[in-house]
């Protein structure tokens, strides 16, 4: 068996490493944005990132392909029609890093909150997108009481979801405007410039918009135009249209900037090595259950944090919030690096070269009296 896995998928080798124990088994590392049909041509197994397009043109010289995972939540980047024709099973890893970017979000907050003076507990945040990565963002927001209403008309016809769902008109009015949706081209819910220069002139200067899905679904270019003209609207973005291209003259109007790594958590990534290993030895052994070896649980993989523990001896508040956020993840550091490096370094590089983050689950939070109320350990922190 020839496995061919993204050399940005972490822990890749320690999980994929079991189905090639015969002398001609390979396990090849390969470049996402670089792959190319002929190194594809003798695979049985290809595993990517959503940098990679896999459709007829990488896989047409390739006669033994059975399996294709994509160690990502979104699909955009995958022919699936056309896998299905060549009876090649197909399998994403949905929710992989749903956490990690529910924490850059509350990064974000924190931050924007801090450098304009916001009370966090008075804004109210529309969620686009109700799916798993909206989902934890109201759990998160919920944890801190902060009101959200939550948009995804899918989700709203579903019979088994009994959320309360808005439109996106009112979703649209929140104070925070956080963006979760895949890049949908056609149907009656399409995605593709979902905030044109018609819903972008209707936001005003006292709201924050954050884009942590896909590029596409603001048209950056009316982003743009609308910023030139003085709009004060504050502008978080983290995909960009057209990317690795990047509008970079947009850079410069907004308050953070990064390199589509919101879900770049080394639990997000090493998630969706993980799922898609499970989904793998599903294939191969054509079997449901799955039986891991303790050397491929991701439990037994993760590094100790740098700093794992803290004791809380204070009551929870927004000061604390901020400390305990920024600890784990503070988002300015990445936007400094996307800022600086970004000509000399370019986004593709950003994003391979992207130091350790951890999620707040790698710290554990002691209260230190009954007293204290368990907001950390609703945020995801760890008893």
């Amino acid at each position: 068996m020839k496995i061919l896995f993204d050399e940005n998928m972490p822990y890749a080798k320690e999980f994929f490493s079991e189905f090639c124990q015969a002398d001609t088994d390979e396990l090849v590392a390969f470049s996402g944005r670089d792959l190319s049909a002929q190194q594809v041509a003798d695979a049985d197994v290809l595993l990517v990132r959503s940098i990679t397009q896999v459709n007829k043109a990488l896989l047409k010289n390739n006669k033994k392909l059975s399996f294709v995972g994509s160690a990502t939540i979104g699909t955009d980047h995958i022919d699936q029609k056309y896998l299905a024709q060549r009876n090649i099973t197909f399998q994403a890893a949905p929710g992989c890093n749903a956490i990690s970017v529910a924490e850059y979000v509350l990064s974000v907050l924190v931050v924007l909150a801090e450098r304009y003076l916001l009370n966090l507990s008075q804004l109210s945040v529309g969620i686009v997108g109700g799916g798993n990565t909206g989902t934890r963002l109201s759990e998160k927001l919920s944890a801190l009481g902060i009101k959200h209403k939550i948009c995804d008309p899918l989700l709203e016809q579903s019979t088994t979801d009994s959320r309360t769902f808005v439109s996106l008109d009112e979703a649209l009015t929140c104070d925070v405007i956080s963006l979760h949706v895949p890049k949908v081209l056609s149907g009656n819910h399409p995605t593709y410039h979902l905030l044109n220069e018609e819903r972008l002139n209707k936001l005003t200067a006292q709201q924050i918009l954050i884009n942590v899905c896909r590029g596409e679904v603001i048209d950056n270019q009316a982003l743009l135009t609308l910023k030139q003209q003085g709009h004060g609207l504050k502008v978080v973005l983290d995909v960009w249209e057209g990317e690795p291209e990047v509008l970079t003259p947009l850079i410069a109007f907004t308050e953070i900037a990064t390199a589509h790594i919101a879900g770049y958590s080394l639990e997000g990534k090493a998630r969706g090595s993980e799922m898609l290993y499970q989904a793998l030895y599903r294939h191969v052994n054509k079997r449901q259950d799955v039986n891991i070896a303790p050397n491929c649980q991701l439990v037994n993989l993760l590094p100790t944090a740098n700093i794992s523990s803290i004791k809380l001896n204070q009551e929870f508040n927004e000061i604390v919030l901020s400390q305990l956020v920024k600890m784990v993840y503070d988002v300015r550091r990445d936007d400094a690096i996307f800022r600086q490096q970004l000509s000399s370094q370019g986004f593709d590089s950003l994003r391979k070269n992207y130091p350790t983050r951890r999620e707040f689950s790698a710290v554990q939070v002691i209260l230190t009296s009954n007293d204290l109320n368990d907001v950390p350990h609703r945020l995801g922190f760890s008893k």
